[in-house]
């Protein structure tokens, strides 16, 4: 553990002094040695719940944390209530690092919550009337990295990485790329595995990172540096937004490589982004992963290449049936992961085999080796017998060019299983469901043309694009009730 906190102190000492773009470096200096020097006042390392909005103390934090063998656990400062209450009695945490702006948890940089007021003695008050419980023993490893991650349930939990899992992560993204440096724009919450990330590429490389508010970027271009010589990384909508703006487009369009991830990109995005010369490399990774394992690169990408990715240096992956017999190429089945960057457990829990992770999603290696995505086996849809899965649907309806988004869900039904239902965000408020579906009969089976369209104005989703899959369900199932009398069945009319 010295040795790591060395670590960690030689890549603070190592930076120059323009390695933060738009902020103060000697700022970051300064918070970093005034926390780090706290946390080592306590005989044991702490448990720590950082939910800091401003970048570079959120980063000073983060750092200092690690540096002191402290668990530190990311948190989203735009939580409510209710989600704060579930953290806190999951983490039960001795310190809280806040702006005062973080749901009103803290007011002050530094907060030692129970089990700390030994050492410094005071009675530490909760700001928002909520209990917190003493501190747990559990997971006995003490410098780790809990990193949130919801899921489609939206049920937050934490993935436990450490150090060394993000290190191999950073080390197999800078072999891909043959990088020695790796320069960050990061637009995306640095408490996600996809923010987090980019700052640990970037630090750990003697790298520049330059951090702006989304709504910054998407107002007008950032033209005080050099977009050749970044790596920027978006979520499909962010995309989607910057390219309906022709200065955004071809500023975008200047950067060395465009990372995208966070959800499943539409055909006609991907199109758009490659007539507009963007070198867009699409990735396929998760919170338990340490972010990307696999990607395309920007100059297959813009050569019509189409799959989830090359498989990164520090990966493997096999696909397997449920028998867990391996596949061939071409073959569709489960994802089987094995990497140093993968995550030891959820919170508190240990997993018991840490060689390997099996995901939810389902995808098949092409004759290239590169991994292609199929869709979520979660998310499948049953009906009348049939296998079918949601993607599939969803592009051929945005291909219509009818719509700015759609999810595709499966809703009980009792003749056929699950009835395919699509809740959309119609292009104009005139467009119909039937003109969609007259179009989807010459590109779908009809058992996949979806029998219940829900029109809305928002779909719930949150800022790396990924969807609510439980809020999606309580969608369609309020609609449909205002429709019908009894459950949804085959024989009803669409909404």
């Amino acid at each position: 553990m010295a040795s790591k906190s060395m670590e960690i102190l030689d890549y603070i000492k190592g930076q120059n002094d323009y390695w933060l773009i738009g902020s103060d470096r000697f700022h970051f200096q300064q918070l970093f040695e005034k926390l780090y020097l706290e946390l080592l006042t306590y005989k044991t390392p702490q448990k720590i719940l950082l939910a800091e909005r401003e970048p570079v103390r959120f980063l000073a934090g983060f750092i200092a944390a690690c540096a002191a063998n402290c668990r530190v656990f990311l948190c989203n400062p735009d939580w409510g209530k209710q989600e704060w209450q579930e953290v806190f009695n999951l983490v039960q945490p001795n310190l809280i690092l806040g702006d005062g702006d973080s749901g009103g948890w803290s007011k002050i940089v530094y907060v030692p919550l129970r089990g700390s007021e030994v050492a410094h003695g005071g009675d530490p008050q909760d700001r928002a009337g909520l209990p917190l419980p003493m501190p747990s023993s559990q997971l006995p490893i003490p410098n780790t990295i809990m990193i949130p991650t919801g899921g489609s349930s939206g049920k937050i939990k934490f993935a436990i990485h450490t150090w060394d899992t993000l290190m191999a992560s950073v080390k197999g993204f800078t072999e891909y790329f043959q990088l020695n440096q790796v320069n960050s724009f990061c637009v995306l919450p640095l408490y996600h595995v996809s923010g987090l990330m980019q700052f640990m590429r970037s630090f750990t490389t003697g790298g520049k990172l330059a951090i702006f508010p989304f709504k910054q970027v998407e107002s007008s271009p950032i033209y005080h540096l050099e977009p050749s010589e970044f790596f920027i990384s978006l979520v499909p909508t962010q995309l989607q937004r910057l390219l309906q703006n022709p200065d955004l487009t071809a500023w975008l369009s200047q950067f060395k490589t465009v990372l995208l991830g966070g959800a499943p990109a539409w055909n006609e995005l991907l199109e758009k982004a490659r007539f507009s010369r963007i070198r867009l490399a699409p990735t396929y990774g998760m919170t338990e992963t340490a972010s990307q394992i696999a990607t395309v690169k920007p100059d297959d990408f813009l050569n019509g290449k189409i799959s989830s990715g090359q498989i990164l240096p520090h990966v493997q992956i096999t696909i397997c049936n449920e028998k867990g017999d391996i596949l061939k190429s071409n073959q569709k089945g489960n994802i089987i992961i094995k990497s140093q960057s993968l995550a030891l457990g959820y919170y508190p829990e240990i997993w018991k085999n840490q060689d390997y992770l099996q995901v939810d999603d389902l995808g098949f290696l092409d004759n290239d080796g590169h991994l292609n995505i199929v869709g979520r086996s979660s998310n499948k849809i049953i009906t009348g017998g049939e296998n079918v899965y949601p993607i599939e649907i969803e592009s051929a309806i945005r291909a219509t060019q009818m719509v700015n988004d759609v999810c595709v869900i499966g809703i009980p039904d009792k003749q056929w299983g699950q009835a395919i239902t699509a809740i959309y965000i119609p292009k104009k408020a005139e467009i119909s469901s039937l003109e969609i579906q007259k179009i989807l009969k010459d590109k779908l089976c009809k058992f996949k043309i979806p029998k219940h369209w829900i029109p809305v104005s928002t779909l719930p989703r949150n800022t790396q694009g990924k969807i609510n899959q439980q809020q999606l369900q309580e969608i369609a199932t309020n609609v449909l009730q205002m429709y019908f009398k009894s459950p949804p069945n085959n024989n009803t009319n669409s909404p």
